[in-house]
């Protein structure tokens, strides 16, 4: 990190957000690379399987939600995976319009390869941190997530604890 510079503004890459950022396209081009490398998956369809396998069923919107992609990239992905005959796309009960995405048995067997894979990624970046670091990371982000997106928290912390919304 750069120190500040007369007249009191901060370089570029003293801002956090900044380098959130710099942390982000680092892990996802290595994340990128391993699921295409490991599955033939693109990083968007990856990240959809790994949502729907982890909160189905999904609506699209959900998707969307958990995968951190817009609405037209998740229909597209899922859709993909679809295609694969990965996932399951049903009527939504409480939709005319709707759909429902759950994973086949084909697509559970690859969402838990693909868990896999992103846990390994996951030591890979924090494995530098201690536990007690990794923890206390994590109650920093949530603080961070909650202020910058009130329902952020709450998404994050039902993901972690495995249960749909």
């Amino acid at each position: 990190m750069s120190a500040p510079r007369a007249g009191g503004t901060a370089p570029l890459d003293a801002f956090l957000t900044y380098r959130l950022h710099q942390v982000n396209k680092i892990t996802d081009r290595a994340s990128s690379d391993a699921y295409a490398g490991e599955f033939g998956l693109p990083v968007g369809e990856a990240r959809c399987l790994a949502a729907i396998g982890s909160f189905a069923p999904l609506s699209i919107n959900q998707l969307a939600a958990r995968a951190n992609l817009d609405k037209g990239q998740a229909s597209r992905a899922a859709q993909a995976l679809v295609d694969r005959g990965l996932v399951l796309k049903e009527a939504h009960p409480g939709d005319a319009r709707g759909v429902l995405l759950q994973p086949t048995a084909e697509g559970r067997r690859l969402w838990a390869r693909v868990m896999r894979v992103i846990a390994r990624r996951n030591q890979e970046i924090f494995g530098c941190l201690t536990a007690a670091e990794q923890r206390q990371l994590a109650v920093l982000l949530d603080r961070v997530l909650a202020h910058a997106r009130p329902d952020a928290l709450h998404d994050f912390r039902q993901a972690r604890a495995g249960s749909p919304s």
